[in-house]
């Protein structure tokens, strides 16, 4: 049994999806610290003028907070522009308009009050449609006291009957893997190496959102993300 556990992230990039992908049971990491300035609220898009952030506001108190509690910041519409951002940059992709109705049902459909129902609702819809059959739950529906990270971690994975955990290459600043190994886990990192695809606008970059490549490759979107 394959396992990975991850905050929750704003319209992630393929590599999230490719992770998502080998594992049996995807865990969102929804009840520890918020982080500013991170993959939580943000992502990149494409633009004729090079890379550019799409944040999501929300508000101010929630460095002090956990994920599953920080709020979305109404004091804009957001949600207006990042649809109009989506629309500018990318409506002239090739399959654009075979996933617009993403757009439609992320920005015009649903409104967003708490961040992580938004992270979590549009990865899993994402995931739909890429076809990955893979079980998904929220890290605080275990109610888990350890608060060691590591210990964290081991915890959820045995209470899923995990052997394997996988995990991305920067987790080798800080995971135990000696204690993962105690508990009968091995630890598998992932190496993040995919083709490159007809991108609009000049030079290619990979570390985008994962809407780049539908919009781009439509149906053959999961030759260009799953290794």
């Amino acid at each position: 049994m394959k396992v990975a556990i991850l905050q929750p992230n704003y319209l992630p990039w393929k590599g999230v999806f490719d992770m998502i992908n080998k594992v049996d049971f995807f865990v969102f990491l929804d009840d520890v610290q918020y982080t500013k300035h991170d993959w939580r609220n943000r992502n990149k898009i494409k633009t004729p003028n090079g890379l550019r952030w799409i944040t999501v506001p929300v508000k101010s108190n929630s460095i002090k907070q956990k994920i599953n509690e920080v709020e979305v910041s109404q004091r804009v519409n957001w949600q207006k522009k990042h649809y109009n951002s989506f629309i500018a940059n990318y409506s002239k992709a090739k399959y654009f308009k075979d996933f617009e109705f993403l757009l439609e049902d992320f920005y015009i459909t649903n409104k967003w009050k708490k961040l992580s129902d938004l992270d979590i609702y549009t990865t899993i819809k994402i995931s739909e449609i890429l076809r990955i059959n893979t079980n998904f739950l929220k890290s605080s529906e275990f109610k888990i006291k350890e608060k060691d990270k590591n210990r964290r971690l081991i915890e959820i994975i045995k209470l899923l009957k995990g052997k394997i955990y996988i995990t991305g290459p920067s987790a080798k600043n800080y995971l135990n893997i000696e204690l993962f190994e105690k508990n009968g886990i091995e630890v598998r990192f992932m190496e993040y190496k995919y083709p490159e695809y007809q991108q609009l606008y000049e030079g290619f970059i990979h570390e985008v959102t994962v809407l780049d490549v539908l919009f781009n490759c439509g149906d053959r979107s999961p030759f260009y993300i799953f290794t």
